[in-house]
């Protein structure tokens, strides 16, 4: 089976055309396509197909356009259904534009490497597919837009390549101008093409036709890339153009953007070692650029007169490019320039201001500093664009490579910087990816294997870092060092609380790319980071400047400002954690207190599952007592014995984690059972956050107890309103859903819920927002059936998300109830035996058992019956 868009759509089987049938099911085929092998979501069906006016039933229709076109096609598996849409169950090398899409990437590709024979042929077999316009007889105009871009592009780059090849076809080409007059690209191309043929005039005239329209429709002048090829056409070329690159490029279409709208004469791509200024710059100058490589260089005037193909003669050489440059438009691109930043700046200055129609791009790691540049920061690639990369740069070395699970986590932990993931992709030739991702903990061991022909410094990851490290004062040295310690990036409080040191030594080493600076933190990429931190370590000081923090912290989670207090915390998250496990192993009495100030953070924003491998390691090494902090630490790491302290534990209380640890983990006092030291202590206590805790349990277990439904309202108002009086979202949502269990009005109920919710959903408490959405599905579940479908499906996705088997289990028994309703009995049976394998042991799962059980049993008694 083969599907074409790249003209009317249309379907071949080994049988021969076939006919797809009307407006609709064509339509449908070929959105399909364009996502072949991809599940296209049933919304986007819908909207695609029907536009702004569907069907009162579109699922409906939807499915019976499907079901045309299943049987269009002699075989319903070629159109796959699931739960979120629907996929074309065919290879992509099937369907024309994807076919189309991987020859031309192949083709600029061989283009971008020297290769125009090869780049020819793979565009030529691309052009070959088009039958004529994209998508002619079905209503997709975005699609068929891009799609005829797509085509646009291609016959460009094939152009190009006949170009290098030398035999150009100019009717060609003067079509493409014809179709796309604005395209400087393609106007170039014709100048090009017409002055490889002897038609020196015609491509002079081909230059003033393209400068005159561009004057008249858009009021600009040709770009520096076009005037470029109109002096080559004058003059010939005779300075040094920018190196041919021989790997593709990747991604960075809003720094090429970003470059390409800046007006300023001097523009500076500046960043860390390795991001990819170089190549970005580059791809931005395009033909006809001078190009200075500064990396070797000791004189910035000696190696720009060299780059323009001038020798040195008595005239002072600044003088001498002064000469050269005054009535010349050009772009000089000075590449590397942080090591002669003072000679590039005078000399940038100097020519900027004797000659108006040059232009400059510069590359280096930290800014020239002259009035009139404009500093464009080259970022890490993002993660896409990194795997992407990866992916092609280990395909060089490894023909078979296929990206994996492995390959965005190597993207992730090299910063996505292209350098890095370059040397890293370079190791798949002999190294799995999962051993490549384990062996990151020594990059700088790992990443040595360059490219030979790169310089030096461009080798390895170690001499990349080094260059930047190398040109850096002693102060920034002993502050970059420091800063290393912090895992998570830093304040300026911190900073200059743990390091010592003035901010314009920090200043400074934002300057050089070194650190980023955005929304009030300081931080640097993880591998300045580790080559930092070989220097110097603060671990110490790290670990009691952010116990303080969580120490301040503590209290302020239960007070009006804990919104603020736990976005600070979560901001130090990375911080904190690494503090922990220092103490942990060189400090256990102030881990003990440390994990004891962190513990209802952590509860509240659902880390319990993240924090316990440093619990259990903590547990391994500090001795049996009987105190708050031991008895959180077990209920972190081995809550199976923590009762035991608990029954023996006296106040005062400290840590509400406690007492949630005790109502969690040993579930409500057994009639008659003796009371014990901490029972008193809380209910004595003075602690306003304590004594609403208490009135909201009363409240729950004296109506679980009695069954006293008006005490209970009335000892949960109570509570809420201690509650509201300190500000304190947490306690306030779970009275509001404990008031909600109480009250018999389901509007009210619901009411209350949605209004628990807005509290924790401004915490960030992920595990109580997966609780109460459930519980919003159950108390919808007589009045919106399908809402209520919509609320389990999320409190079930942020219940995997946070790692709650109940919740989870009970999510799963709410949609196995709406399938019984609507007669699914396979569906609910399935979901139930889910449910069951999600729960385990204790009074908190026995709850949730419970409710399963009762769905199992009116299953049971519906198919009985």
């Amino acid at each position: 089976m083969h599907v074409g868009i790249l003209g009317p759509v249309e379907a071949h089987s080994p049988h021969g055309k076939i006919a797809v049938g009307g407006p609709r099911p064509r339509t449908l085929l070929a959105l399909l396509a364009l996502r072949v092998g991809e599940i296209v979501p049933l919304d986007r069906l819908v909207d695609e197909l029907y536009g702004a006016e569907p069907p009162s039933d579109a699922a409906n229709a939807l499915q019976g356009q499907v079901s045309r076109l299943r049987r269009a096609l002699g075989d319903a598996s070629l159109v796959e259904f699931h739960s979120a849409g629907y996929r074309l169950v065919l290879p992509a090398s099937q369907v024309d534009a994807h076919r189309f899409a991987v020859l031309a990437a192949d083709g600029r590709r061989a283009l971008e490497q020297g290769d125009p024979q090869a780049a020819e042929s793979l565009l030529s077999e691309a052009m070959r597919l088009w039958r004529g316009p994209a998508l002619a007889d079905v209503p997709l105009a975005d699609h068929a837009t891009r799609l005829e871009q797509q085509r646009t592009s291609a016959a460009g780059s094939l152009a190009a390549a006949r170009i290098r090849l030398g035999k150009a076809d100019v009717a060609e080409i003067q079509e493409l101008v014809r179709q796309n007059p604005l395209d400087e690209r393609l106007r170039g191309y014709l100048v090009q093409a017409l002055n490889q043929q002897g038609r020196q005039a015609e491509a002079l005239q081909a230059f003033e036709d393209a400068r005159t329209l561009l004057a008249e429709e858009l009021g600009t002048d040709p770009s520096p890339e076009l005037r470029a090829v109109h002096l080559q056409v004058l003059r010939g070329q005779t300075h040094r153009e920018p190196p041919a690159q021989l790997t593709t490029f990747v991604g960075r279409q809003e720094e090429l953007a970003r470059i390409a709208s800046l007006t300023s004469r001097l523009v500076t791509l500046t960043g860390p070692g390795g991001a990819g200024k170089t190549r970005l710059a580059l791809q931005a100058a395009g033909p006809g650029a001078v190009f200075v490589d500064l990396a070797p260089a000791k004189d910035v005037a000696a190696a720009t007169l060299q780059a323009l193909g001038l020798k040195e003669t008595a005239l002072d050489p600044v003088e001498r490019l002064t000469l050269a440059l005054r009535e010349r438009s050009a772009l000089l691109v000075l590449d590397n320039c942080e090591h002669l930043v003072v000679q590039a700046a005078r000399l940038a200055g100097h020519l900027l201001s004797a000659c108006p129609s040059l232009r400059i791009l510069a590359t280096s790691r930290e800014p020239l500093g002259i009035t009139g540049e404009t500093l464009c920061p080259v970022p890490p690639l993002d993660p896409e664009q990194s795997v992407i990369l990866f992916t092609d740069r280990a395909r060089l070395v490894n023909p078979s490579f296929v990206r994996d699970q492995h390959t965005a986590d190597i993207c992730r932990e090299l910063d996505g910087l292209p350098l890095a993931i370059e040397l890293a992709a370079a190791r798949t030739r002999t190294l799995t990816t999962e051993e490549i991702s384990d062996r990151l903990n020594d990059r700088f061991r790992l990443l040595t294997k360059g490219n030979r022909a790169a310089a030096p410094r461009h080798q390895t990851l170690r001499a990349v870092v080094e260059w930047s490290w190398d040109l850096l004062s002693e102060d920034e040295r002993d502050l970059a060092a420091c800063l290393a310690t912090f895992g998570g990036g830093a304040t300026l409080e911190a900073v200059e609380e743990v390091c010592g040191h003035d901010v314009e030594v920090l200043e400074a080493l934002v300057d050089k790319s070194l650190v980023e600076a955005a929304d009030g933190r300081y931080r640097m990429l993880e591998t300045i980071r580790e080559f930092c931190s070989e220097h110097k370590r603060v671990d110490a000081a790290h670990a009691e400047y952010f116990h303080a923090l969580a120490r301040r912290a503590d209290p302020e989670l239960r007070r009006r400002d804990q919104v603020r207090w736990f976005a600070r915390l979560t901001a130090e998250h990375a911080n904190l954690m690494q503090a922990v496990g220092w103490a942990v192993r060189h400090d256990p009495r102030r881990a003990l207190r440390f994990v004891a100030d962190l513990s209802w953070y952590w509860y509240v924003k659902g880390s319990r599952v993240e924090v316990q491998g440093l619990a259990e390691e903590l547990l391994s090494v500090v001795d049996e007592e009987v105190s708050e902090q031991y008895a959180i630490l077990l209920a972190l790491a081995a809550p199976e014995r923590v009762q035991a302290v608990l029954r023996r534990l006296e106040g005062p209380i400290t840590q509400p984690f406690v007492l949630i640890a005790w109502a969690m983990l040993t579930g409500p006092p057994d009639p008659g059972a003796p009371r014990t030291p901490l029972q008193d202590e809380v209910e004595h206590s003075d602690d306003p956050w304590i004594q609403g805790l208490i009135a909201f349990s009363n409240s729950y277990t004296g109506w679980a107890a009695r069954g006293d439904r008006v005490q209970a309202v009335a000892q949960s108002r109570e509570a809420l309103r201690r509650f509201q009086e300190l500000g304190e979202r947490w306690g306030s949502a779970q009275v509001l859903d404990v008031l909600a269990t109480l009250t018999e009005d389901p509007a009210e109920a619901l009411a209350l819920t949605d209004q628990a919710l807005e509290v924790v959903a401004e915490l960030g408490a992920q595990e109580e927002l997966a609780e109460l959405r459930g519980r919003r599905a159950d108390r919808l579940l007589d009045i919106d059936e399908e809402q209520a479908e919509r609320d389990y499906r999320q409190a079930l996705r942020m219940a995997t998300r946070a790692g709650l088997a109940a919740t989870r289990a009970l999510a799963n028994a709410g949609l196995a109830r709406i399938a019984h309703r609507r007669g699914d009995f396979a569906r609910a049976e399935e979901l139930l035996r889910e449910a069951r394998q999600e729960l385990g042991f204790g009074w908190m799962h026995a709850a949730a058992k419970q409710q399963v059980e009762e769905v199992f049993t009116e299953l049971a008694r519906t198919r009985g019956a």
